[in-house]
């Protein structure tokens, strides 16, 4: 099936990509070290979210050649690697890369998809059968949102060995399911990439961890998700299967949601890192890292369990 092979060539280019860049970041020195917030006692090689970028292109342009879509995770992809990378080698320095260029970076990113024409444009009333669109100027501070919101998901979840690549692989086969489900051959096609690379990334990023994907590979993926989200997922969407895609990344949504409630109630700035992580409290309760990330991904399933029934009933 093209859509198993899409998705093992995608992860036959992140396993020999990884390896590559793991003896890059150990020459080079661009290694996540630890302090008191960070979890693991040795420094641990950055760099994976390159591995994950050209694999999930790459592939991508393989299978879809120049589309708007494949343009748009190219682009967008190449500009959040490169500033991730950047923060990269800031942490690996021992310096913190400033806020502000991220978070306007990242907003310039989310709306890319809308100058390809992806966004969310409106939703279909079961009963009658009719399309609702949205104003324009809804439709496109919906779309910019939701990508912004899962690049920084993604990377605020990215904290214990495993736990993103992990759970972007189970958002990523629950998006597919959907496109399948749709028939919406070339977003399931993208999810089957998605999954891939990100599976290849896991062997290599399960505790304990050979390399990190970084915020290079980490807000990549949030934006990918995102995009297959929209062109998926979102499209023709029911009044309520427009639960589907926020059910299909459920997990990454929740634990944002509990930690920005954590930081109001504390007083703290938003975008100060911490430990009120939902992985954090689960290891404060005892948990060790396995057991852990082995329970958010029971979460992670149940709550893709539950967007595909959702879909199936109401879809």
């Amino acid at each position: 099936m093209i859509y198993g092979l899409a998705a093992f060539i995608s992860l036959a280019i992140v396993s020999v990509m990884v390896p590559i860049v793991r003896r890059l970041a150990l020459q080079y020195g661009i290694m996540d070290r630890p302090n008191a917030r960070k979890i693991h006692r040795k420094p641990i090689p950055l760099l994976g979210g390159i591995a994950i970028y050209v694999a999930c292109t790459v592939t991508i342009i393989a299978f879809q050649g120049m589309t708007s879509l494949s343009w748009t995770i190219a682009a967008g992809g190449a500009v959040l690697v490169t500033i991730g990378l950047l923060d990269d080698k800031a942490k690996a320095e021992g310096r913190d890369f400033p806020v502000w260029p991220r978070v306007l970076i990242y907003g310039a990113v989310s709306t890319l998809p809308l100058w390809f024409h992806i966004q969310i444009t409106g939703v279909t009333n079961p009963a009658s059968g009719l399309f609702f669109f949205l104003p324009h100027w809804v439709a496109w501070l919906g779309t910019s949102i939701w990508i912004f919101a899962l690049i920084n998901m993604i990377n605020f979840m990215d904290g214990v060995d495993g736990l993103a690549s992990g759970v972007c692989v189970l958002s990523a086969v629950t998006l597919f399911i959907t496109a399948l489900l749709k028939g919406q051959a070339e977003t399931a096609i993208l999810a089957a990439i998605v999954g891939g690379a990100c599976l290849g990334f896991l062997l290599f990023n399960f505790y304990p961890a050979r390399i990190f994907m970084g915020d290079a590979g980490a807000t990549f993926l949030g934006y990918t998700l995102a995009v297959v989200a929209v062109d998926g997922a979102f499209k023709k969407a029911t009044f309520i299967t427009v639960l589907v895609p926020l059910l299909a990344l459920g997990l990454p949504i929740m634990d944002t949601s509990i930690v920005m409630l954590r930081r109001l109630a504390r007083g703290k700035g938003l975008h100060h890192a911490d430990k009120l992580h939902t992985h954090h409290a689960l290891m404060k309760w005892g948990l060790n890292q396995v057991q852990t990330v082995s329970f958010l991904y029971l979460i992670a399933a149940l709550f893709s369990l539950l967007s595909i029934i959702l879909l199936l009933v109401m879809g």
